[in-house]
């Protein structure tokens, strides 16, 4: 097997994309707004980002009938290597994200790190390696 990359279901889609773009400033690399599908440059050379709509992909894995979970504990997270986690700390609050909590060096992880989730509550990090700072 190869990885590929990590889709994100969601419900609205719009509101979505708009974050991942204007807020994260991702360049979308294939859909566009009103497509329901759009796959992300996250790095040079690297497009394994996308979000889709959940009612969508649902009749084709046979779960059209029930809903998506909320209210729970996550049971996933996309994590991002950044340069400076406070720099982009500082920049995402500008954009106006809300953050789960600040910067924090986490010693026994080998890395500082911060969270927050996006419109749809799926949790997001950003971190740099301790050696790197």
């Amino acid at each position: 097997m190869k990885f590929a990359g990590v889709r994100l279901l969601v419900k609205d889609y719009k509101k979505c994309f708009k974050f991942y773009t204007e807020k994260l400033g991702f360049e979308p690399l294939w859909g566009d707004k009103e497509s329901g599908y759009a796959s992300f440059k996250v790095a040079d050379g690297i497009e394994g980002f996308a979000i889709f709509v959940s009612d969508d992909m649902a009749p084709a894995v046979g779960n059209a009938d029930k809903e998506q979970p909320v209210g729970y504990r996550e049971k996933s997270m996309v994590s991002f290597e950044v340069e400076n986690v406070e720099d982009a700390y500082r920049a995402l609050l500008l954009k106006g994200i809300e953050f789960v909590n600040q910067p924090t060096d986490m010693p026994e992880w080998g890395m500082s790190v911060v969270h927050f989730r996006d419109p749809e509550e799926n949790l997001i990090e950003l971190y740099t390696p301790l050696h790197a700072k």
